[in-house]
């Protein structure tokens, strides 16, 4: 397991904003190149369980994981991964609004089988970045 902290990414995006596009489950509003398919298997109050098809380093093979993200808007959500290769994993969002544009700050831990510390950090702020990028760019879109 190790401890990865994120901090300082800004979206272009209000709060309000923000959590609307979270909350927007129409089809093709969240388009993350890792993630394959997904659906909910339980929705209830401010948790949500989800089981995704994440595409692995390799960019050719694919894993599947159960994610339980607990809400609590306006400050942030918290990811546990229930089941799947990274279980274990628990890292908290944490949103910061700056008037029309809100920081983000990612920290926790974080388990993957078979690699290294270094290794870990690398991909899973590899993995971080890459999601803040999609993210943000579909903000900018985003009615």
């Amino acid at each position: 397991m190790v401890h990865v902290r994120d901090e300082g990414s800004v979206f272009d995006a209000s709060i309000e904003k923000l959590w609307k596009y979270i909350g927007d489950d129409s089809p093709g509003t969240h388009v993350h190149r890792a993630i394959k398919a997904s659906k909910v298997l339980e929705a209830k109050g401010n948790v949500v369980v989800q089981e995704m098809q994440f595409l692995n380093a390799d960019g050719k093979d694919t894993h599947w994981e159960t994610w339980r993200l607990t809400m609590n808007p306006p400050r942030g959500y918290t990811v546990e991964a229930v089941a799947g290769p990274t279980k274990g994993t628990k890292f908290s969002q944490t949103y910061t609004p700056m008037g029309d544009k809100t920081r983000v700050d990612v920290e926790g831990d974080w388990v993957m089988p078979g690699a290294d510390d270094a290794t870990i950090k690398k991909m899973t702020l590899a993995f971080l970045g890459e999601a803040f990028n999609e993210d943000n760019a579909a903000l900018k879109k985003y009615k």
